[in-house]
């Protein structure tokens, strides 16, 4: 088990994936696209962090934004596909997801990611804690033992708020959220599909001990990334006259 950079436990790093273009993508290339592929400026913080994996500027205008907005859809984590997205492509993944509310600068967050072998490690583990429960059968097991194989890459995030501090643990749990989907956001920008989940992998104490989580931290989500392996079908949206009100 590696610790990177951001935060992140690395449980796999696949020697095999292809490198894809990170501007060889599935929608078409707009601004916002651009922003997303373009290169970063090196530079450091004031306490000498280096900074390379963000934007010299802030705040850049980019009307053609609305139109991955308004097109998002989730790919179902049932329905996908490789390849995922390179080690580069991940990274400003990461990048882009961390840029995002974060009252006191608590970076109340942290990355697991699961990776080639790592995936199956992961379902190895799945498999072991469903399998001693009582009402556990074959097939259930070997479900468990496939649920992370079902995307090239999936991205555990990790709530971890501080309690006893003026910063209330709703808003850095919320700033947790916040990280799933701009990393969803991110995902769809480079052309791939993702899907933000949970499963019972979330919630459940074994799972949480096994994969390194202290006391105080939650998953806010598993964000499985990848290609779509069947056309993407949109649902209902609700009507904005039925959910906002002026006061």
């Amino acid at each position: 088990m590696l610790r990177g950079k951001e935060g992140c436990i690395i449980l796999s790093q696949s020697s095999k994936k292809p490198n894809a273009s990170i501007c060889s993508i599935l929608v078409p290339i707009s601004a916002f696209l651009r922003l997303v592929c373009s290169p970063m400026v090196s530079r450091t913080d004031l306490s000498g962090k280096d900074m390379s994996d963000y934007s010299a500027k802030l705040n850049i205008a980019v009307p053609e934004t609305f139109d991955l907005l308004l097109s998002r859809r989730s790919g179902s984590a049932k329905a996908m596909k490789g390849p995922g997205p390179s080690p580069e492509q991940l990274r400003r993944i990461l990048a882009s997801a961390v840029r995002v509310p974060d009252h006191g600068k608590l970076t109340p967050w942290r990355f697991i990611l699961f990776e080639g072998e790592g995936r199956q490690r992961m379902g190895a583990i799945l498999a072991e804690i469903i399998a001693g429960e009582r009402d556990s059968t074959p097939e259930r097991i070997e479900q468990e033992r496939n649920r992370f194989m079902r995307a090239p890459v999936i991205v555990a995030v990790v709530s971890r708020v501080r309690e006893q501090i003026p910063i209330p643990v709703w808003e850095q749990e919320l700033s947790a959220g916040a990280v799933c989907m701009t990393m969803v956001i991110a995902a769809h920008a480079m052309g791939f599909v993702a899907n933000w989940i949970t499963e019972w992998c979330a919630y459940h104490p074994l799972v949480l001990e096994r994969i390194g989580l202290r006391p105080t931290e939650r998953i806010a989500g598993y964000v499985y990334i990848g290609q779509p392996a069947a056309p993407l079908e949109d649902r209902p949206r609700p009507g904005i006259e039925s959910i906002a009100t002026r006061f």
